[in-house]
């Protein structure tokens, strides 16, 4: 079965309960499990990790990404500043899919800017946790 990597940066762990009206009250586990059984009838095995701490999400990645078909990735603030993370991604030979429940483009001003972005195949922002589903989708024919 090929295996995409599902990765959650900081403070994702709290969703549900963090900032309901813009992040929703659906929780980490459930959009876990919610990609990882669309993945199942796609024949594709979803890995999922999420951490608060950046060198983590590259050690995972480091460690993980040669037996994967793909990466999808919700970098939390992440997005903003961190280069080891975009040049652990740089270096990946899959895809990536840099996602973001909310449109981080109507937000404040410094949301505006992913030093990822340059780095990954494709970008999803502003269409909730249903982007997590489009982003495996993208993986589904590959």
């Amino acid at each position: 079965m090929k295996t995409i990597l599902l990765i959650n940066g900081p403070n994702l762990n709290l969703l549900g309960s963090r900032e309901p009206e813009i992040y929703g009250r659906t929780t980490l586990k459930e959009i876990e499990t919610m990609v990882a059984e669309r993945g199942k009838g796609w024949g594709l095995s979803v890995k999922p990790f999420q951490s608060n701490h950046e060198g983590a999400l590259v050690d995972f990645i480091q460690a993980e990404q040669k037996t994967a078909l793909g990466i999808i990735i919700n970098p939390g603030a992440f997005t903003h500043y961190a280069y080891s993370l975009r040049d652990c991604l740089a270096g990946v030979a899959c895809p990536v899919i840099e996602l973001h429940i909310s449109n981080i483009y109507k937000r404040e001003e410094w949301r505006r800017k992913s030093v990822l972005t340059e780095v990954c195949t494709g970008l999803i922002s502003g269409l909730g946790v249903e982007g997590y589903l489009l982003a495996l989708e993208y993986f589904r024919e590959k």
